[in-house]
């Protein structure tokens, strides 16, 4: 039997799945990896997205986040489609996404829950009102809100905390599920890495092209692309 047939028999025969995903999962899209932006930057890129640059160097903030974060044009690939799939069957229960761009609801998957937040979202530190990001792409230099605040995105910046309620929900999701597909990360960023210790279903599968800390816990690991290993799923 294949891998591919061995996720296959897993998914038919489960009834609570929870997917949790990673950057791998967009990259398929056309979406890199942020880490890999370098080169023309003095600093790196943990520390042009942090919260300490954000408040020191606002505008410079937002021509990195603008060039480098948003890709306002990618469409879904495979396995944001499958996903969907399974959960307008009633097998998936749950997208848990360390990614902000927004493509997993874009395919059609409706319970998503974004642990860094969602580029699609941005607020008004002032006045709390939103704003949608076409906005934030047209606006230049600092987007301000027609009440002279500064939009900030709502994604959660290095040195910010993770949302407890979307946290706690994601707790909830993998401590309840049958199966837990993993896909897409190598699972060394913490805290989210640490929501695979609140898995106690029947079958844990990590789907990454490189290995991972916790392959030797896996039913199922397959190196190789997601959205490849998603397309040849029936």
């Amino acid at each position: 039997m294949t891998k591919i047939e061995q996720l296959q028999d897993i998914i038919d025969s489960s009834e609570n799945i929870v997917f949790f995903g990673g950057a791998g999962v967009s990259t398929e899209s056309g979406i890199p990896d942020f880490r890999s932006a370098d080169g023309i930057y003095s600093k790196t890129p943990e520390e042009l997205v942090s919260h300490t640059f954000y408040f020191e160097h606002t505008e410079e903030f937002f021509e990195f986040y603008k060039e480098n974060l948003i890709f306002k044009d990618a469409e879904p690939n495979p396995a944001h489609y499958k996903l969907a799939e399974l959960e307008n069957k009633g097998k998936l229960k749950a997208v848990i996404t360390q990614n902000i761009d927004g493509l997993h609801q874009k395919a059609g998957s409706k319970n998503v829950l974004e642990l860094h937040g969602s580029v699609h979202r941005n607020y008004c530190q002032v006045c709390n009102k939103s704003y949608n990001l076409d906005y934030i792409l047209s606006s230049e230099g600092i987007p301000r809100c027609e009440c002279g605040g500064i939009i900030k995105p709502d994604v959660v910046l290095y040195e910010e905390p993770l949302n407890n309620a979307i946290l706690s929900y994601s707790i909830d999701y993998i401590s309840n599920a049958d199966t837990l597909i993993i896909g897409g990360t190598s699972l060394v960023v913490y805290p989210a890495a640490g929501l695979i210790n609140y898995f106690n279903g029947k079958n844990l599968v990590l789907i990454n092209k490189s290995e991972t800390p916790y392959d030797n816990m896996a039913n199922l690991v397959i190196n190789d692309a997601i959205g490849e290993v998603f397309s040849k799923l029936r």
